[in-house]
This record gives structure tokens, sequence and C-alpha cells, in this order.
């Protein structure tokens, strides 16, 4: 005889979530100064304004510090983080699912994983 499993469904449960693209840096962690200027640059790009993770780190003055600029955004979840772009500027496809929406409610046409044009500027 073999034991019942009961599912997620049978148990009147929602299936579980994907985990987030975020791994959230515990409460106690203090930024370092480099982090603290990401964050800084990224916070002062407003609706439709866009930049690559090469154009964050030459304006903190760190060229060159692009994947530590994006490690950076993947720590801190509060951050407009679909506002920045790899160099060639199209989306990670991984990314795509929840950038596009939030790329097209700012009025960014998006084809291909591509911004193409911002409506009306």
């Amino acid at each position: 005889m073999t034991d019942h499993v009961e599912t997620s469904s049978e148990a009147g449960h929602a299936e579980p979530e994907a985990p987030p693209r975020f791994d959230p840096w515990p409460p106690d962690h203090v930024l370092t100064a480099f982090q603290a200027a990401v964050v800084e640059a990224v916070e002062r790009l407003g609706p439709g304004d866009l930049a690559t993770y090469g154009e964050i780190a030459e304006e903190i003055g760190r060229p060159g510090a692009a994947q530590a600029v994006a490690n950076v955004l993947r720590h801190a979840p509060d951050l407009p983080w679909w506002r920045v772009l790899p160099s060639d500027e199209r989306l990670y496809r991984t990314h795509a699912p929840t950038q596009v929406p939030l790329l097209r409610a700012e009025g960014h046409r998006v084809v291909d994983r591509r911004i193409i044009t911002v409506d009306g500027g």
C-alpha cells in the first residue's frame, strides 16, 4: 500500500510562487560607499528615464564597474531597477515578464525585448 501525498491543490493552497529575483541585504547591512552611490544614482532616474549599468558606473566615477552596479540592484528591490538596462539595451529574458509592463506603464515601447521609443518624447 502506498501513502497518499496531499498536493497543494487538494489542500486548498495556492501553488508556491517562484523565488524573487532579489536577494535582499540583511536588515543590519551597512551600504559601502560604492553601493550608496549606485542607490543614489538609480533613485535619481525618473519615470521614462533609462540608463545602462555602464552609464550608472560612469556617473558614480567607476567606469568598468557595470557588473558591480547590476549586483547592487540585485540586492535593492525598492529601487526602480527596471529603468537600468544592459549595455546593448536589450532586456534580459528572465527580467522581461516583470520589466516590460513597468516600462510600458512609463510610456516605452518594447519590441523583441528592446526599447524602441518613449511615446510622446
